[in-house]
């Protein structure tokens, strides 16, 4: 494979300099150390002095994927001061390990180490659980970083991976730093923090609880019955000739799907359905009867406890008000996560995270550009697609401290959002926001909602970027009470008994 590439690299520079550049026959040879990199010694494979770079491709193991030799690994690695396991080393992807274990070998010395990585590792509560203990061992810092990127093989049916290369070091780096984007677009930046964006270095961990005094953002409510309290479009009115009684307990639910693609879906919704009401429904007790026999046959605890209520969902969390619901998992091609209003008998799914009691002018907030750019510089992805994170996204943002004028002017012009979007009823919300099929009057209603809102942070609307807007909002985030700054200071490297 080295000779492969190094012969296809000198056939580059024979097309651009007129030369002919070959080596062969092939006489070099690598040394090449075959074990666990994890476990072994890499200052016995090669001296910290004669060491200028490290480089690789770690595996790609996500840590719900990962085997319990492969956590041992992790567990092994990620140690702090003390050697015990950071309580987050758990949860980290595996390609991880590899940045520790560099981290260790570059310690007080020049060497310069660059990976291609999980994408997840700059994305979410990764980021901190990843990066938090390099900053604070080592004193880590990211020369380079090159953002997602679809990277795929020529193997049959082999899916893409979404990979991000990180360059970081431990002893100050003099020369420029540098930003790559998946377009081949190029920054030049003063500080690379670990969310590779040009920003201070902050971590946004998990918080239970808004950082902001903002109602509290919760998720959808939980089924957990194997589909059998689901009615389907396409069983509904049979289900209904059958069993008329059980109409009134029937409610549609919305999950992203289904809110965001304008689908029809049903559920059987028994909160207030009495024993006695149950009993007169046999197609309803059949359901609920499955439902039961599922749970108990789960390897969950909390699933088979819930089985002494099949006739109700596993984790029940309905707004008793109208309530914003917002999709967990959204396209990434969309400018804005679709996010809308509905009313509390629309039962939401565990799919979608909702805020009861939310405002036009929470609306307004998070449904606008600058809300965008904190959601597409923290949050965690499926694939590229956005992964929004109630504990993450929504609890970290720091909201602007606009005065009643700011947020009139905001909630009007939330408000024109929602009347653009009833100008096509027909339409879907993934029909409205597709970069390719948005209408014009609703692209005007957001750049108007995105001024507004721009004007309420202080922000200005002109010449104003997508990486200036984040830059603020993390300085804004950091004078939070409650932020997480990097460490500023760096511990003792452990040495090695």
């Amino acid at each position: 494979g080295m000779w492969l590439m190094e012969h296809q690299m000198n056939q580059l520079f024979g097309k651009e300099f007129g030369i002919s550049y070959i080596r062969l026959p092939l006489k070099e040879s690598a040394n090449i150390t075959h074990g666990n990199a994890l476990t072994m010694d890499w200052e016995k494979v090669i001296p910290k002095k004669e060491l200028s770079f490290i480089m690789g491709n770690p595996p790609f193991v996500g840590y719900s994927n990962q085997s319990a030799e492969q956590k041992a690994d992790i567990l092994s690695v990620y140690l702090d001061a003390g050697g015990k396991p950071f309580k987050t080393s758990g949860k980290i992807d595996y390609v991880a390990a590899w940045y520790y274990k560099a981290a260790h070998m570059m310690a007080r010395t020049p060497i310069r180490t660059a990976f291609v990585s999980t994408n997840s590792i700059t994305q979410g509560e990764q980021v901190a659980a990843v990066w938090k203990p390099l900053f604070g061992m080592f004193g880590v810092h990211i020369d380079f970083g090159y953002k997602t990127f679809k990277w795929s093989n020529e193997a049959r049916g082999k899916a893409a991976v979404h990979c991000v290369i990180a360059g970081f070091s431990v002893m100050p780096k003099n020369g420029v730093k540098n930003i790559y984007d998946s377009d081949g677009t190029k920054i030049t930046v003063k500080n690379i923090n670990p969310y590779l964006v040009d920003a201070q270095t902050v971590f946004v961990e998990s918080k239970t609880s808004a950082i902001c005094d903002v109602p509290p953002m919760v998720y959808g409510n939980k089924p957990a019955d194997g589909g059998h309290l689901f009615v389907e479009s396409n069983e509904y009115n049979d289900f209904i000739a059958r069993e008329p009684s059980a109409l009134k307990y029937i409610r549609k639910i919305l999950g992203s799907e289904e809110f965001i693609n304008n689908k029809n879906r049903w559920c059987l919704w028994l909160v207030d359905a009495s024993p006695a009401d149950l009993r007169k429904m046999p197609l309803v007790m059949a359901r609920v009867e499955k439902c039961r026999q599922m749970r108990l046959a789960s390897t969950k605890k909390a699933t088979r406890e819930s089985a002494t209520t099949p006739a109700l969902f596993q984790e029940i969390r309905q707004p008793d008000s109208q309530y914003i619901i917002v999709p967990r998992v959204s396209s990434e091609r969309r400018r804005y996560i679709p996010m809308g209003f509905i009313d509390a008998q629309t039962i939401a799914s565990d799919s979608v995270q909702v805020i009861p009691r939310a405002t036009l002018y929470h609306f307004g907030i998070l449904t606008s550009s600058v809300h965008m750019a904190w959601v597409r510089a923290i949050c965690g992805r499926l694939k590229s697609d956005y992964r929004y994170s109630k504990d993450i996204v929504y609890n970290n943002f720091p909201w602007a401290d606009a005065s009643d004028t700011q947020k009139e002017k905001i909630e009007t012009a939330a408000q024109a959002v929602l009347d653009a979007r009833a100008l096509f009823p027909e339409s879907s919300l993934a029909d409205l926001y597709d970069p390719l099929t948005m209408p014009p009057e609703l692209q005007k209603a957001h750049q108007t909602l995105d001024k507004a809102v721009l004007q309420a942070y202080g922000f200005s609307s002109k010449d104003f970027t997508e990486a200036d807007c984040v830059a603020r909002l993390m300085e804004r985030y950091q004078a939070l009470p409650g932020a997480m700054a990097a460490p500023k200071a760096v511990l003792a490297v452990r040495e090695k008994s």
